[in-house]
């Protein structure tokens, strides 16, 4: 279930990447290296991104919970973005938008690689799950 609006996330497959995505409000969960693994898909080498998550330190809860375990999220700030993180290392909540302005702080080696698989990719398969229902 999506933590921000509690819809059901939707699985896409995109280039052998498997990602949750929240047709209802946009967001994004990433499983542990989903985002690595997309950049190495897109031939980026890691940037400052990655170690900007890493080293970012809990800043708070949130009333979201996990997709996988349910327990609730954690807040970090990365830029200027405060995103939510599973505590247990199940992964990362992007909401809308998030994604992009991250993009714009750290717009090197992974990060505009990862941006535009993701808002290729993404954009056709939801055009396509929309078509099919």
């Amino acid at each position: 279930m999506c933590p921000h609006c509690h819809e059901p996330l939707v699985v896409l497959e995109l280039e052998g990447v498997e990602i949750d995505y929240c047709l209802a409000c946009g967001g994004i969960w990433l499983d542990p290296g989903e985002l690595e693994l997309i950049a190495e898909r897109a031939g980026a080498e890691p940037g400052g991104l990655s170690k900007a998550l890493a080293s970012a330190a809990p800043e708070g809860k949130t009333e979201r919970t996990c997709p996988r375990c349910g327990k609730i999220l954690q807040t970090v700030q990365v830029g200027d973005v405060e995103l939510d993180r599973c505590r247990r290392g199940h992964g990362l909540w992007l909401d809308r938008g998030e994604l992009q302005t991250l993009v714009k702080e750290f717009a090197s080696g992974e990060e505009g690689a990862v941006a535009l698989f993701l808002s290729e990719l993404l954009q056709q398969e939801i055009q396509t799950n929309r078509e099919g229902a």
